[in-house]
């Protein structure tokens, strides 16, 4: 494809098996609305039960069903074989780890499509037969979302040149009625944090700083939101500590912008992050954050400019951090608007979606 074979409108194939709505799924919708809304042709192989599915179906987008209980459920190869080699995809874009390793069994063929996977966990990939068969050999590009994811497939011996960084973006004008709330006439600050209840996304480490804010005298309430296999222990644990009724797990929440339009502070103590959308949403509510240096959320978070870093699965630190922003509103709020300011710089949900598409252009470029 030439240089002006970039007007040409593509036919693109997403896969993105997942039941459950994250970060990522939020990602793989904005994108879909900004192809839609410039003219490509979609298809989503997507869960039939999952909110992703039921937002696309406003989109002029063809759904069609896929269900894979995890990385080494084949049953569905098949099916989507015989889709590849009958429709005339330009791209395969597998947004999730169940959709990569799948990667391995679709079909390549002359005329085929170009196949690109987006990673977005920071989990350190091993260098072993399966990382390069899937990432030098089975797809044609890597979309990584932050620096860091990136740089841990080139340790675990992915070709450098098959990765493009493209950081995920947010719709900040979703968030504007988060922003504009006047937050401080309350009596008591609001900490939210924004992440299933899992291991990996550290909140017992919040719990502990909150019990030792309390210690301290600050008046302080806490809203969790997000579900996960944790929610009893950690209700369990809050009333270990005698925060329990400053606590409230408000399971998942189905608009973002509305839980951030009560909160005046947000944490997200991770112990493992791929950039964390949830501190963008943050951002573009304007609410300083307090974030783990952990994953992309040193890129994302500007220590001492758009809220603070703090070391991971340290309470300690992570109570001083909470502690400063609310002894200083006047730096809370500085924060939270430097922090809109750089999400509206750097992570444009309009800004994600033209990149992606820009790498769809370039993989079909290099085939000719």
């Amino acid at each position: 494809m030439s240089g002006r074979g970039r007007n040409r409108l593509l036919k693109i194939l997403h896969i993105d098996p997942e039941r459950n709505w994250g970060g990522g799924e939020a990602q793989v919708f904005g994108l879909l609305t900004y192809l839609a809304a410039h003219g490509h042709h979609n298809d989503l192989l997507g869960h039939p039960d999952g909110p992703l599915w039921a937002r696309c179906q406003p989109l002029a987008v063809t759904t069609r069903a896929i269900k894979i209980r995890n990385d080494l459920d084949l049953r569905c190869v098949p099916a989507v074989r015989r889709l590849i080699r009958s429709t005339q995809y330009d791209i395969v874009h597998l947004h999730t780890k169940r959709a990569h390793a799948l990667s391995l069994w679709l079909p390549r063929f002359r005329g085929g499509p170009k196949y690109l996977v987006t990673r977005r966990m920071d989990y350190p990939e091993q260098r072993n037969l399966y990382t390069h068969s899937l990432y030098n050999r089975r797809v044609d590009g890597v979309v990584a979302i932050s620096q860091t994811i990136k740089d841990s497939l080139i340790q675990a011996g992915v070709d450098a040149g098959r990765i493009r960084l493209i950081y995920s973006g947010i719709d900040a004008g979703q968030y504007d009625r988060s922003r504009s709330k006047n937050t401080g006439s309350r009596d008591v600050t609001v900490v939210g944090c924004l992440a299933a209840l899992e291991a990996r996304k550290g909140h017992r480490f919040l719990l502990d700083a909150a019990a030792l804010l309390k210690a301290q005298g600050l008046k302080l309430e806490y809203r969790f939101a997000g579900d996960g296999p944790l929610r009893g222990e950690l209700e369990e644990q809050a009333a270990r500590l005698g925060i329990r009724d400053h606590v409230s797990f408000l399971g998942f929440v189905t608009e973002p912008a509305e839980f951030l339009t009560e909160v005046d502070i947000f944490a997200l103590p991770s112990l493992y992050e791929g950039l964390g959308v949830a501190a963008l949403e943050a951002m573009a509510a304007g609410k300083p954050v307090v974030a783990t240096s952990v994953g992309g959320l040193t890129e994302s978070v500007i220590d001492g400019v758009t809220g603070f870093i703090v070391q991971p699965q340290n309470s300690s630190t992570l109570a001083e951090a909470i502690a400063k922003l609310v002894q200083v509103p006047t730096l809370a709020a500085e924060m939270g608007r430097r922090g809109r300011e750089r999400m509206l710089q750097s992570f444009s949900l309009e800004q994600m979606a033209r990149q992606n598409e820009s790498y769809y252009y370039d993989l079909l470029d290099s085939a000719q």
